[in-house]
């Protein structure tokens, strides 16, 4: 047994000292009770003594103690700070004392330092106000800037058929994954094969059911629609096989292992799915059709990361995947980067396909017949930020896009996570997009890839994007056009044609608009109506066509035209026009009516076109052709405006914004279509309100209502609000953590606005927009989520660097509460206020320019010079290179704080509540009876011997090392640290000992800060706890490493066994500091992005921390023998007395 050092206290407040007597070759101890300490001066030892060393000793061996000549004493650690202030006298304050023998006009004061619960007036008002600001955005999340719910709900009769021979001779994965083929209920009679196959990939926790909306519509359209079509048949149109995954609802988001293995199942799943096309008792098929060499791949959420993942995979088959369409899909960067391989996965595969679009020759580039199509649901998806879904970093846009639902025509509405996958509106445009990419007369079952992209531009986009092709240019007159030639119904030129009605005249009649000349300067053509316009020119009263003069020559043939439409009536003279139907590229908008209240409701929409005047400069004549024959309602507004009166460029910065907003006036003679752009305007952390005054028609009928498109144009994001008055605008531009694009964004990538208004009113429009402050509270939520998994950490480490000072100068290991208030007077503000200036300093270094190019570079369109991209850029700190949002980093600091201080309340509310149970065990079970309560050692750390403390942990280092992953021994751990903290507080509340309030408040820090930790570990664990479930025993190649959690088990057993940490005098003491900075340097830099290594940074702090407590251990072979015999010197062993 060790000796109890000189200077340590009993638990009743006895203080133990030694004399030494330059006559006498040996020490003498001498016992001195409290009423004694202030008769004697106490000097604080220089080294300190550790107040862990306070509880050894027997009782027996404490009170052998006799008188003794004049005596120096030297304090507690608990004791020295506390110590009564001598006067330079040498004097002694007299008066009352508490029971730590301190004055009582310091009693109180010393208490309030002690107490666990202490909270100044800083703590508690920043604490408010954090919870408040908390509140503020959490509110603003959940009921402001909300887009609005269209969806309409979809039906179908699912069937599915299991491919039980896809079995383990196939893939090592088929004990845990499966293979179904879909059947749709009265339709789908057979599980033969017979059409083109696609495969439905799940996402995280997903199921393979999830696949039924849009199979089911695939075989409906099938069956009602595409089967009558000899032309569509004829072209190579089949129907679609729908296969589906069962990953037993596999987590993929948290776990790059379980990702992995998804990709390298599905890459022989499609292996085994084309082989069955070649086998005629599974397929049924023309014999002359080649057999299928890839499958169209369709993935939700994750499941569109793990199809990416498939091209990288070893076991890949070349070429049988051309096709990728996903769904909500976090393509730029991870969810949460809570584990390591999650994060090293989508780097790897990131890079690949950067590299692959880098290489300038296609034979070079192993994607380049791969079509990525990328579609997020936007701010109603609160599982994954719609940010994520940005392919701008990967995919260069001849060979993908990302775009919003609410772009998409007749759908026009925002989705949720999981309604992106059974919303009727969409599932049909998903199904008509397939479809008429398929090509079953070429092996890869699809069109060429510039046709696939041209297809899915067409039912994707609005039609109004710069990238959107136009139809008509390339088309051949299709109608001839025969008219009088004393028609009065052309139009002077620069004047609209406006139709109020239809079917005047009782007969068909031609409307003719000059097509200006082709001059200096920028013109289109706009037309809209409330009539559906026809490609054929069948059924539809209104024809939209775009004609020159033909003279026919003789011999020549009107034959020649698919229609030919005679206006000329009984005149003699007539002149002909050979004409294309401007209908091929008409684009539907919503209806803006006085009834109308959202873009998506179930009525008629509006018929837009809109060309460049070089698309139709080769024409003399747009001619609207009123095919009526009786009087109908309907209106058609066409025109031809020059860019300087369409376009309204607004070079605003975000200062001027914020303070006085955008007042524009547009004047009376309008044109029917103006874009108002504000470049400034491209931060997705923003929202605003945007009011249009009402308009007046006076006499005059009003057509329709103000008609406002919010857009960008990387994403293509588009939001209609029909009747509009006052809207919100939000949008999912420039990114917090986002990777830059391949290509630098062009100045017109900020927001725009186009109105649709009825100029012809006669009236002017007012527009203003101004930011709301409130409602752009609650996009931080979306961006923001995992800071509130490593900011927090940055205030925990400076608050244990804090005690740690403070315990190696005085002995006294402060509170929680009480190192909080003290960092929030210093530290904190000045960590603060650095990481702001480190966060200007990024902004202003990224603004001055990019590096010069290097030789792997994109250069797949162009020749000339790029500059470099740096794609981690955007890594550190909050993500963001906006100067303007600097005030971020104090803000989320503040918030952590306040966060912090109630996650150690809650704590400490519920170690209170557990020690009340524990003294209540206690008392129950007799272990502490009457009088002897007060002077008993507590049993409180002595029911484990080291020995099998020792066993204990070896055994469950062993587990981890084999079949646990460390993230469980983690979670373990901070049980026990719990049940630690239980023990301690009950110990320290029963005795009012400084050593035992001071390893109360040490354990209590050690457990913050685990707990912190604890929600990275989570993740992985609960992927670990879902694969026993499925039976899938397989241990995780990378989260069995036992360096990973063997400090922290060590720690924590340690701190089983009561020992205070001993103090460090040295040079040493420097080593926490270094590591509790570098710590929350880290968590403030870099712990959002690489969230992983927090864990790991910690167990490097834990081993420091036992490299300290074993510091002052005595090991020795002949005491590790006695350890591991049980022979471990407890309290009842004889004491040897010095001589």
């Amino acid at each position: 047994m060790r000796r109890r050092p000189s200077g340590s206290a009993l638990d009743d407040g006895t203080v133990i000292v030694e004399a030494n007597d330059r006559h006498s070759p040996r020490s003498e101890r001498v016992s001195v009770e409290p009423s004694e300490r202030a008769a004697a001066p106490v000097f604080p030892s220089a080294a300190g003594v550790t107040g862990s060393e306070g509880l050894e000793g027997s009782e027996e061996e404490l009170h052998h103690t006799r008188p003794a000549s004049p005596i120096t004493t030297w304090a507690t650690v608990a004791e020295a700070t506390d110590a009564v202030h001598t006067p330079k006298n040498g004097t002694v304050a007299k008066g009352p004392t508490d029971i730590d023998g301190m004055p009582t006009s310091h009693s109180k004061h010393r208490s309030r330092l002690r107490s666990p619960w202490s909270c100044s007036l800083l703590t508690l008002a920043t604490t408010v106000l954090a919870s408040l600001l908390l509140f503020v955005i959490v509110d603003s999340f959940t009921s402001r800037q909300l887009d609005v719910k269209g969806c309409r709900m979809s039906y179908m009769r699912p069937a599915f058929a299991k491919l039980d021979d896809f079995d383990t001779e196939h893939t090592r994965f088929a004990s845990k994954y499966s293979v179904y083929l879909y059947r749709e209920g009265g339709i789908d009679e057979e599980t033969e094969v017979t059409g083109v196959p696609v495969l439905f990939i799940p996402g995280n926790a997903g199921s393979y059911k999830q696949v039924r909306p849009i199979a089911a519509e695939a075989a409906q359209y099938y069956h009602d629609v595409v089967q009558h079509d000899a032309a569509a048949l004829q072209s190579g149109t089949r129907s679609l096989d729908f296969f589906t995954v069962d990953f037993n609802e596999d987590i993929t988001a948290f776990h790059g292992q379980t990702l992995l293995d998804q990709a390298e199942y599905l890459n022989e799943a499609v292996a085994y799915i084309l082989s069955l096309y070649q086998d005629p008792k599974r397929a049924s098929r023309m014999p002359d059709l080649p057999d299928p060499s890839s499958v169209i791949l369709l993935g939700h959420s994750m499941g569109g990361i793990v199809a990416r993942t498939m091209l990288t995979m070893p076991n890949y088959q070349s070429n049988s995947i051309n096709t990728i369409v996903t769904m909500s899909a976090p393509h730029a960067r991870p969810p949460v980067s809570f584990d390591a391989d999650i994060v090293r996965v989508y780097k790897q595969i990131n890079d690949y396909w950067r590299k692959a679009y880098s290489e300038q020759w296609a034979n070079e580039n192993p994607l380049w017949h791969v079509t990525l199509i990328s579609i997020a649901g936007g701010g109603l998806d609160t599982v994954v930020p719609s940010d994520y879904a940005s392919l701008a970093s990967l995919v260069p846009d001849t060979h993908g896009f990302t775009v919003f639902t609410s772009s998409v025509p007749d759908v026009w509405t925002g989705m949720d996570h999981q309604s992106i996958l059974w919303c009727d509106q969409f599932r049909k445009v998903i199904v008509r997009s397939l479809i008429e990419v398929v090509d079953v007369k070429r092996p890869s079952q699809t069109r060429p890839r510039a046709d696939r992209m041209r297809v899915f531009k067409r039912w994707y986009l609005t039609g109004m994007e710069t990238v959107a092709e136009k139809s008509l240019p390339q088309t051949e007159p299709s109608t001839l056009l025969t008219l009088e030639d004393n028609s009065n119904s052309i139009i002077s030129q620069g004047r609209r044609l406006t139709l109020r009605s239809l079917g005047q005249t009782r007969k068909p009649k031609a409307h003719l608009l000059p097509v200006p000349p082709n001059v200096t300067g920028q013109t289109r053509f706009t037309l809209l109506t409330d009539q559906k316009l026809n490609p054929a020119g069948e059924g539809a009263k209104l024809e939209v066509l775009f004609c020159s003069v033909f003279p026919l020559q003789p011999g020549q043939s009107a034959a020649l035209f698919a229609m030919n439409l005679d206006l000329s009536g009984d005149s003699l003279g007539s002149t002909r026009l050979a004409c294309k139907n401007a209908a091929v590229d008409v684009t539907h908008v919503p209806a803006s009516t006085r009834t109308s209240k959202f873009p998506f409701e179930d009525e008629t929409p509006f018929s837009y076109i809109q060309y460049d005047l070089k698309d139709v400069a080769e024409h003399q004549f747009l001619a609207v052709v009123d095919k009526a024959v009786e009087s109908t309602p309907g209106w058609v507004i066409a025109e031809f405006s020059d860019e300087t009166d369409s376009t309204i460029w607004t070079d605003v910065g975000l200062g001027r914004l914020l303070t006085r907003g955008i007042h524009l006036k547009l004047p009376a003679s309008r044109p029917m279509v103006t874009d108002v752009k504000i470049p400034a305007l491209h931060s997705s952390l923003l929202a605003y309100h945007l009011d249009i005054s009402n308009q007046a028609c006076g006499d005059e009928t009003e057509l329709f209502t103000p008609l406002v498109r919010q857009y960008i144009s990387e994403p293509y994001e588009s939001k209609f609000f029909v009747n509009v008055r006052q809207v919100n605008v939000n949008l999912h531009g420039v990114a917090p953590f986002m990777p830059p694009p391949l290509r630098a964004q062009s100045r017109a990538n900020g927001l725009s606005l186009q109105l649709w208004s009825d100029s012809t009113c006669g009236t002017s429009l007012e527009m203003t927009l101004k930011v709301d402050i409130s409602g752009s509270l609650g996009k931080l939520v979306m961006r923001y989520r995992t800071v509130l998994a490593a900011f927090p950490l940055l205030v925990v480490a400076l608050v244990l660097r804090k005690q740690f000072r403070d315990y190696d100068d005085t002995g006294i290991f402060t509170s929680f509460a009480e190192s909080m208030d003290y960092c929030l007077r210093r530290s904190l503000p000045l960590s603060l206020l650095a990481l702001t200036v480190f966060t200007l300093t990024l902004s202003g270094r990224n603004s001055e320019g990019a590096k010069p190019a290097s030789r792997h570079f994109w250069q797949w369109q162009s020749n000339a010079t790029e500059t470099a991209v740096d794609f981690t850029r955007n890594d550190l700190l909050l993500g963001s290179q906006d100067p303007f949002f600097w005030f971020l980093v104090p803000l989320f600091g503040f918030v952590c704080v306040g966060i912090c201080v109630l996650v150690n309340y809650l704590a400490l509310g519920v170690l209170h509540v557990m020690s009340w149970a524990l003294g209540l065990f206690q008392a129950r079970s007799g272990w502490r009876r009457g009088d002897d309560r007060k002077r008993s050692p507590s049993p409180a750390f002595s029911e484990s011997s080291p020995r099998r403390r020792m066993i204990t942990t070896s055994v469950l280092l062993l587990l981890v090392s084999t079949f646990i992953p460390y993230q469980f021994a983690y979670m373990v751990a901070c049980i026990v640290q719990v049940a630690t903290c239980t023990r301690a507080l009950r110990l320290a509340r029963e005795t009012r000992s400084g050593a035992h309030i001071n390893f109360y408040n040490y354990s209590h820090s050690i457990l913050i800060l685990m707990l912190w930790i604890l929600p990275i570990n989570l993740p992985v664990l609960v992927v670990w706890v879902h694969n026993l479930g499925v039976h899938w025993l397989t241990p995780f190649s990378s989260h069995h490493n036992v360096l990973s959690i063997m400090p922290i088990m060590l720690l924590v057993e340690t701190l089983t066994s009561g020992k205070m940490i001993p103090r460090t005098t040295t040079r040493f003491r420097h080593v926490t500091n270094l590591v509790l900075f570098i710590l929350a340097l880290y968590a403030a830099v870099y712990g959002v992005t690489y969230a992983y290594l927090l864990h790991h940074l910690v167990n490097v702090f834990a081993g420091w921390l036992v490299c300290i407590h074993f510091s002052t251990s005595s090991i020795s072979l002949t005491g590790l023998r006695r350890l591991l015999e049980g022979d471990d010197g407890g309290p009842g062993e004889p004491t040897k007395k010095r001589p």
